[in-house]
């Protein structure tokens, strides 16, 4: 792998964000990966999440056990990318 997309800034998992998936993994009795996905809407590209296996382009990130993956092509576009977890008054959710 690149060093350079190794860098503790270039992927970031924040440790509420870590436990929320953490939780919903075994709650769903999942083993697969988290995918980091780019979708291009109305207001511009966005980043999102969803459970996938890694694929032979892909960068893997291991957060303390929890395996996250993204096209490598992607990667170079978004980085530095955070998954965080926040409470607003509108609900909870993770944001990239």
């Amino acid at each position: 792998m690149n060093p350079e997309t190794k860098g503790v800034n270039m992927f970031e998992v924040t440790p509420k964000a870590l436990d929320e998936i953490k939780k919903y993994l075994k709650e769903q009795k999942h083993d697969a990966v988290v995918r980091i996905t780019m979708s291009i809407g109305w207001g511009g590209p966005s980043l999102g999440l969803a459970l996938d296996e890694p694929g032979k382009d892909d960068e893997v990130f291991d957060e303390k056990g929890t395996k996250f993956v993204i096209e490598k092509d992607i990667f170079s576009q978004a980085k530095p990318i955070t998954v965080d977890f926040i409470d607003t008054p509108q609900g909870s959710g993770f944001k990239l």
